[in-house]
């Protein structure tokens, strides 16, 4: 386990002189991750701070204080991962210099200033490479897994649209690609939405039976966002060839949006057969506003550029990287490979402990997706007879996703859990908690107690558990309109 996590409560330094050299006289001290607070108008950085000497240190320049608890700021717990992810120090740590010294445009071939910045690009793109088992020349940087969907599906199905014009994708995608194949099937594309069964895995058959000769295109989601569920990768990739093999076609792409999958379970885009597939910086600790494409380029993958201009990108995404945030991810993805069988267990033991404390003192509460086929860190909990505007409510000292989407007009349930099956009721009343690796033990305790004391009080307030609790069928029960 990683110094970060081993120390969760780490000293916060307020810097008053140049961090470099400061820490230069602290090197040979036992350090933890901590974040530096800025007492002038120095940026904040990170740096380690000293731990045997953390009560009478006297470093130069800094100023020592224990860093405050979720309690003592009265911010809520952070239980929504799938949001988003806080960044890592150690990726912020890598990507300071390039806002302050090594500033260089990665595409000025003319000075060592540029070439010092594509140097740091291209070492980043090999992380993210490595992560997914592909090669770097593979790797294309976007703004994050949305323009990546984007341009993939769009991209791909405007390329092959003189002969193909055929997509295949899930009820369950992110609204990213949902909205991209809707875009398309204004622009003449049919688009079949496959169904999922009440777990959120799709069918193979279903797969099967949809494929078609002009089917340019199939992109489903490695993990969903809203459930966890994994849907199996490598088999969908084998139906696709058995189907052209058998039919003698051109094999339809493979795409995956992958944001939330990469760098939290182990992905190979050669051994799992994918053509292309979307990541996302700030879903593995790293980045804002920053991701990456994968797009093979053996046998070659082709599509049409969203973005035209300088070429930039294998002329797949003109524009100039920015360097610091793609440094960053690239930090973000060497640390998943190195820690992802720490980060998995970690997140497995919290994800039981949740589970286990939540299910021991409350009833009738309902898991959606699939505990075999699921990520451990995305659970999606909906407790019956309880109201989800209320409960929400209740819980404002933990942030977290519900599993409804609040329009302007009215309280829609998550779309997710009703293709899965799940009435509007339960839909209404889910939570998703999102675990990741920074969160600890002690506040999975203090949800679970959370959890137990707000649904318990509003179920007290519910005539409808009290007639539950009398042993009444509430669908035996014949309602009147009004």
């Amino acid at each position: 386990m990683h110094a970060v996590r081993a120390a969760r409560q780490p000293l916060r330094l307020a810097l008053a002189t140049p961090l470099r050299a400061s820490v230069a006289r602290a090197a040979s001290v036992p350090a933890v991750r901590g974040l530096a607070t800025p007492t002038s108008k120095v940026g904040a950085n990170v740096s380690d701070a000293p731990v045997a000497e953390a009560e009478q240190a006297e470093l130069p320049g800094f100023k020592l204080a224990p860093a405050k608890s979720t309690a003592m700021t009265g911010r809520p717990i952070y239980l929504d991962m799938q949001a988003t992810t806080p960044m890592d120090p150690r990726v912020l740590d890598k990507m300071m210099p390039l806002f302050t010294e090594m500033y260089g445009n990665p595409h000025s071939r003319t000075h060592a200033y540029g070439w010092e910045a594509e140097g740091l690009v291209e070492e980043a793109r090999e992380h993210v490479a490595n992560l997914i088992g592909a090669g770097p020349k593979d790797v294309v940087f976007t703004s994050g897994a949305t323009e990546s969907n984007n341009m993939i599906v769009k991209g791909i199905a405007n390329f092959h649209k003189g002969k193909k014009k055929h997509i295949i994708t899930t009820q369950t995608e992110h609204k990213c690609v949902l909205d991209s194949c809707r875009f398309l099937q204004t622009q003449g594309f049919e688009v079949t939405y496959l169904p999922v069964g009440p777990t959120g895995l799709i069918s193979l058959e279903d797969l099967k039976a949809a494929l078609r000769p002009d089917t340019s295109l199939v992109s489903i989601m490695a993990v969903n966002n809203e459930i966890g569920v994994i849907q199996p990768l490598a088999e969908i990739s084998q139906v696709l060839k058995d189907y052209a093999k058998e039919n003698k076609v051109t094999k339809a792409l493979f795409h995956t949006d992958a944001a939330q999958a990469v760098g939290k379970i182990p992905i190979d885009v050669e051994a799992m057969g994918i053509d292309a597939m979307s990541i996302s910086g700030h879903k593995i600790y790293g980045p804002k506003g920053v991701g990456a494409a994968y797009v093979r380029r053996r046998p070659r993958v082709r599509l049409e550029p969203l973005i035209h201009g300088g070429g930039q990108e294998r002329g797949l995404r003109s524009g100039t990287v920015p360097a610091p945030i793609v440094v960053g991810l690239g930090e973000a993805a060497r640390l998943c490979s190195q820690e992802m069988s720490a980060d998995h267990a970690h997140i497995s033991k919290l994800s039981q402990r949740l589970i286990d404390g939540i299910t021991k003192d409350v009833e009738h509460v309902v898991r959606n997706g699939d505990p075999k086929h699921g990520y451990p860190g995305c659970v999606n909990l909906s407790f019956a007879y309880v109201e989800g505007e209320s409960l929400l409510m209740a819980l404002k000292d933990v942030a977290l996703s519900s599993g409804s989407a609040c329009t302007s007009a009215s309280l829609e349930p998550s779309y997710v859990l009703r293709a899965l099956g799940a009435s509007d009721d339960m839909a209404h009343s889910s939570l998703r908690f999102g675990i990741g690796r920074f969160t600890t033990e002690a506040e999975i305790d203090m949800v679970v107690n959370r959890i137990v004391q707000v649904v318990t009080k509003l179920r007290d307030m519910s005539p409808l558990w009290e007639m539950v609790q009398e042993g009444i069928d509430l669908n035996s029960v014949k309602w009147s309109d009004h």
